[in-house]
């Protein structure tokens, strides 16, 4: 051999030499890419990230995402025509070659030239290598070009190397795309038959084979025809393999569907769009289908929606967030119309607060010294760049910070702003959780810096829970019943308590005698109303017992919505929903085992918790057992809520009374009904009492007759705050034209 060797010609010599260096050094390469880049455990994980079914605190679904996926098959507990189905339409030499079929390839470059029509040549774990590691993940499809086809085949040999025929064919079945958003063998067997792998017949297994070329193609349910002549192909493939007898008798039947309609998730959604990222996060990858509580209520989410669908005045757009002291948000809704507009304006939306802002400006006097009796100028700014006006042309020599804040005097805040320093007023806006951009100017004074709502309502929770900051959350922060319940005390640090008692005062004020008036409840209630210039935003935000609510009006496009206002508009949507809120007692967060929801049937099928919006209705089934409200009036007094309370308003919601769509289960007043017709509130106690128990109650809350727009439903005032009889007077909130009405029926 050496002696041969000698006689080959130099030139020859020296080019088998590099020839074989250059073969070594490729194939060294070649190997060292694949043992950095291509770890073979990843063949077995999913391809799609796990599905995610988001349930309410009550533990109802009501979103989900992601693919239908189920636990992998395993090759031998399948029967063996369910392997030879997909080896005669994939890979019929599956079971002989190394990973690439040179026969398979060849007779699918003749099909193609010879125009039999395209036929690939891939062979299964070809058809894996591309499905694990050659996706782009930005768009979801193969890497283009015949690099990729290159790196397919390298790829297929290594798996090949490592993995057995039955490793190979199991992690291909269990993650392969068979449409409908269905991955792997066992979920689209039982998604098209409603029975597990291991029990398919015949006639099933060759459909499923016949799926993977074309899912949508071939689809049964929508392209009937297709499928039926694709059985055939995949019948005649598995004769020609010599898996089935011959001859046109020995075809397998069509098979037959069971297809089990899962009942649609219908609210939630733009909560959900908020939760999903984070759910995903915490979840991991896995085949399992992974059931995550948020901390939405079922209730307060559907009586949101009907408030928003129903009163949002003028045609204008809404967004409103619901959340507890402690940050959990119980409700959210991000627009009218979710199919038409899924961006969501409570999250990602960046208004003009408006004077809702003022809280921190007021709150920093607070912290520096001030009380609510102290008095600053209140004439009009005659120097100066920035010269705001108080709307109507209210001024007057001093005010107190009480009655500024209350009557939302723009000149005083400026003044105020002016006095505490931008730099303070912004530091305490930090300190409450507002994080966008803010103008070191007098302006920020009236809230002419974008936020958002979530942030904003936020910083009002931070004074119902006495701390700051509050951050939003919508998935509890740790497991358990309770979870999520306690506020964060790493990042919420108590406030001063005369600065908060002070400030809560004068919250307090706003609705029983400034500008939030029509925004009164039967039970102590504090907020702040916001409009910004021209009509473009209306704000309000406040809280009552453990509820803290912020409503936003506006358009899109900003432009200003003539009558619109925080002081009326919002301020009404705020108490419509705060109302239902009552009538389903959910002012005050529910003890864990005792929310009042009906034993419905969930959309997952199985008997458990329903609630508005799912399958099950909140009304259906017995409550849970009722916890005494914690709630206390203004005079120490604990505010009996502990039985089924409902405030029933006059008729407007289809199906019955507005009240009737929170999920109270007392009865319902008929539209046309005489308490209907009459306007008034019903506290309904149940079946049991009187009617003179019945009416007792009622005469406790009435209605104070005013001249409203039609429509409108009426204001509630408890009589405990009836201010006393006085001439209607006008005050203002910036660019708002708000009248206080009487306090008794001779207006």
């Amino acid at each position: 051999m050496k002696n041969f060797y000698l006689k080959v010609p130099g030139l020859i010599r020296r080019s088998l030499l590099i020839f074989s260096v250059t073969f070594l050094l490729v194939v060294s390469f070649v190997t060292a890419w694949l043992w950095w880049n291509i770890p073979v455990d990843k063949s077995a994980l999913p391809l799609v990230p796990a599905r995610i079914v988001l349930l309410t605190r009550e533990g109802v679904p009501f979103a989900a995402a992601g693919p239908r996926m189920r636990a992998p098959v395993a090759v031998e507990d399948l029967p063996p025509y369910v392997a030879q189905a997909f080896y005669a339409i994939e890979d019929r030499r599956f079971e002989y070659h190394f990973g690439v079929d040179p026969v398979g390839i060849g007779r699918a470059l003749l099909n193609n030239v010879s125009g039999g029509g395209q036929q690939g040549g891939s062979t299964i774990t070809q058809q894996l290598a591309k499905n694990v590691y050659l996706i782009d993940p930005e768009t979801g499809a193969p890497y283009p070009g015949y690099s990729r086809k290159l790196r397919e085949i390298a790829i297929a040999f290594w798996l090949e190397a490592w993995l057995t025929k039955d490793q190979i064919l199991e992690r291909y079945l269990s993650n392969v795309l068979f449409g409908k958003n269905t991955y792997g063998l066992r979920a689209a067997s039982l998604h098209y038959f409603y029975r597990q792998p291991e029990k398919l017949t015949l006639p099933q297994a060759i459909m499923l084979a016949g799926l993977v070329q074309a899912p949508s193609r071939y689809d049964p349910t929508r392209n009937e025809a297709r499928a039926r002549a694709r059985v055939v192909r995949v019948s005649k493939a598995m004769q020609d393999a010599g898996y089935l007898p011959d001859g046109a008798d020995n075809l397998p039947k069509i098979a037959e569907l069971d297809i089990r309609i899962e009942p649609p998730l219908r609210t939630g959604f733009y909560f959900s769009d908020w939760v999903m990222d984070e759910a995903r996060a915490r979840i991991g990858q896995g085949y399992v289908e992974n059931r995550i509580r948020t901390t939405l209520d079922g209730q307060l989410q559907i009586t949101a929606q009907d408030v928003v669908r129903y009163q949002s005045p003028f045609g204008a757009d809404a967004a409103l967030v619901a959340m507890r002291p402690n940050g959990e948000v119980v409700a959210m809704i991000g627009g009218r119309d979710y199919a038409r507009k899924q961006f969501n304006i409570a999250v990602s939306g960046r208004r003009q607060p408006g004077s809702t802002f003022k809280l921190f400006t007021y709150f920093t006097a607070l912290q520096n010294g001030m009380r609510p009796e102290t008095v600053i100028s209140n004439a009009p700014i005659t120097q100066g760049d920035y010269r705001p006006t108080n709307v109507n042309g209210n001024y007057g020599d001093t005010i107190s910070l009480a009655k500024a804040f209350a009557t939302s005097s723009n000149v005083a805040a400026v003044r105020l702003f002016e006095k505490v320093g931008a730099n303070a007023v912004v530091d305490t806006a930090r300190a409450f959780g507002v994080s966008s951009r803010m103008d070191m100017n007098s302006s920020l004074a009236l809230g002419t810096s974008d936020a958002s709502l979530l942030q904003m309502t936020a910083a009002y929770a931070a004074i119902a829970a006495g701390r700051a900051r509050i951050d939003p959350i919508g998935l509890p922060r740790s497991a358990g019943p309770t979870s999520g319940y306690l506020v964060d005390e790493d990042i919420a640090a108590p406030l001063d308590p005369r600065a908060l008692r002070d400030m809560r005062l004068m919250l307090a004020r706003v609705i029983t005698d400034g500008t939030g008036r029509a925004a009164q409840l039967p039970v102590p209630a504090y907020g702040k109303t916001g409009t910004t210039q021209n009509n473009r935003d209306a704000w309000f935000i406040g809280y009552a017992g453990e509820l803290v609510v912020g409503v936003w009006l506006g358009n899109d496009s900003g432009a200003a919505i003539d009558g619109m206002s925080g002081g009326e508009a919002a301020a009404r949507l705020w108490q419509a929903f705060m109302l239902r809120a009552m009538a389903a007692d959910r002012l005050m967060r529910p003890a864990a085992g005792t929310d009042r929801v009906g034993a419905g049937k969930g959309s997952s099928g199985q008997t458990g918790p329903g609630a508005a919006g799912t399958s099950g209705p909140a009304t259906s089934g017995t409550s849970a057992p009722l916890v005494p409200s914690k709630l206390r009036g203004d005079d120490g007094q604990q505010i009996d809520l502990s039985r089924r309370t409902a405030l029933l308003r006059e008729a407007g919601l289809p199906g019955g009374s507005r009240a009737s769509r929170v999920g109270t289960t007392g009865p319902r007043e008929a539209p046309g009904s005489a308490a209907a017709a009459a306007g008034s509130f019903v506290q309904d106690g149940g079946p049991d009492r009187s009617p003179a128990a019945r009416e007792a109650e009622r005469s406790r809350i009435r209605v104070v007759p005013s001249q409203r727009r039609a429509g409108t439903p009426p204001r509630p005032v408890a009589p405990a705050r009836e201010p006393p009889r006085r001439p209607r007077r006008n005050s203002g909130d910036e660019d708002e034209d708000f009248t206080i009405e009487c306090g008794d029926d001779s207006c």
